[in-house]
């Protein structure tokens, strides 16, 4: 046999023929390789998954919803919006919609015999509530028109919850400063407004008239042209309170939604990191199995170098046996971190979105450690001297 007679497709066929014969320390020693890529798989399908259903959320929800509040004086104080705040605010152009929120100082219960805490807030709401906060009834109906005048009431899907409260029914009332106010209404829980979900709304003026609240609104919130969000966001300080603007806070509810998907993003590598940890360790396990292999099949070795086959040709064999091993690992992992995404999804109710780049990294990944791990053991093998290689060993 030539030397040089060794053709690529015959050389694979050779640098498989380990796998195949073993095919039980082939498997044990795929799994390391796997549980490394599905890992990492499933980290980033679960990562992404979650994301696309974040910004699809946005999406629905808008990001045009601004929120303005009273903040503190420079002696720490409260410094409530003006009474004609939203007024004010509804003259610039590029607002669409508002609505102001009183937060009330007061609590609510169940029933006025009941003093323990639950953390609800009590909220007079104004024109236009429903509308701009994009507010949905669960059960019964919303607070419009005649009724904000009326003692009724709307509980957010916290409240409801809190208030063992879980459908509108006649006769059913609740205690808010020592006045029974019927609940004809339970929200839709409202993911830009969470706070929103832990409060109770009464109408603005049934709030003047039954509990003497001050008309100075604790929040105003707005929609905005979307295309015109930045250009109005400098202007809702000075606009609501001409007289101290310093003394205003503007968010908008949508930015903390982006912000979760920050803090997703470090926790994401943050377990690539161990992934890849896991993947290394897999590695490592190919290296060993290598090793071992190329001590077991020295007369192997021996008779193909005493036949023509050139030392490359014998490290190209294991290089191509480990890397053939790291890849079937890659392949079960990118295989079984997919599963795994699509059954955390689908359980969460979010997008299923299972990035191909991630799989076709996973799987390249592993190959590229296997290619690394087998260079040691087939420099080895290709070192082996032909006559040391096939005399028995004790």
């Amino acid at each position: 046999m030539s030397q040089s007679s060794v053709r690529p497709l015959d050389l694979i066929g050779i640098g498989t023929i380990g796998l195949r014969s073993r095919p039980g320390r082939t498997a044990l020693t795929a799994i390391g390789i796997a549980i490394g890529i599905a890992s990492m798989v499933a980290v980033l399908g679960i990562s992404s998954s979650s994301k696309a259903n974040l910004i699809a959320e946005i999406d629905s929800l808008g990001t045009n919803l601004l929120q303005v509040q009273g903040g503190q004086s420079v002696l720490g104080e409260s410094s409530p919006l003006p009474v004609s705040s939203q007024a004010m605010v509804d003259r610039i152009p590029t607002v669409t919609d508002s609505a102001s929120v009183i937060q009330i100082a007061t609590k609510v219960q169940r029933n006025r015999f009941e003093d323990e805490p639950n953390g609800l807030s009590v909220l007079a709401v104004g024109r236009g509530a429903n509308k701009t906060l994009e507010l949905e009834a669960a059960s019964g109906k919303l607070i419009e028109g005649e009724t904000a005048s009326l003692p009724v009431a709307v509980l957010g899907s916290v409240a409801a919850e809190r208030l063992g409260i879980s459908r509108v029914a006649d006769g059913v009332t609740v205690s808010i400063a020592g006045h029974n106010f019927a609940v004809v209404g339970i929200l839709k829980p409202l993911t830009l407004n969470p706070d929103l979900d832990r409060s109770v709304m009464i109408g603005d003026w049934a709030a003047f008239d039954l509990l003497g609240v001050d008309a100075n609104p604790s929040t105003i919130y707005l929609r905005v042209r979307p295309e015109r969000i930045e250009a109005t966001r400098p202007l809702l300080a000075r606009t609501a309170n001409p007289k101290a603007p310093n003394e205003v806070s503007v968010s908008r509810p949508s930015d903390a939604l982006e912000a979760r998907a920050k803090v997703d993003k470090g926790l994401q590598q943050l377990l690539l990191g161990l992934g890849g940890v896991a993947l290394v360790v897999g590695g490592v396990g190919v290296a060993n199995v290598m090793v071992i292999s190329v001590l077991e099949r020295r007369g192997e070795i021996g008779l193909r170098r005493a036949l023509g086959a050139k030392r490359g040709h014998i490290r190209s064999q294991f290089v191509i046996e480990a890397a053939t091993l790291a890849g079937i690992g890659g392949l079960i992992g990118a295989v079984l971190g997919s599963a795994v995404t699509w059954a955390y999804a689908t359980r969460q109710g979010w997008l299923v979105d299972i990035p191909v780049t991630g799989l076709a990294y996973g799987v390249g990944g592993a190959l590229l450690i296997g290619a690394i791990a087998g260079l040691y053991p087939a420099s080895k093998a290709a070192r082996l001297d032909p006559a040391e290689a096939v005399r028995p060993h004790a």
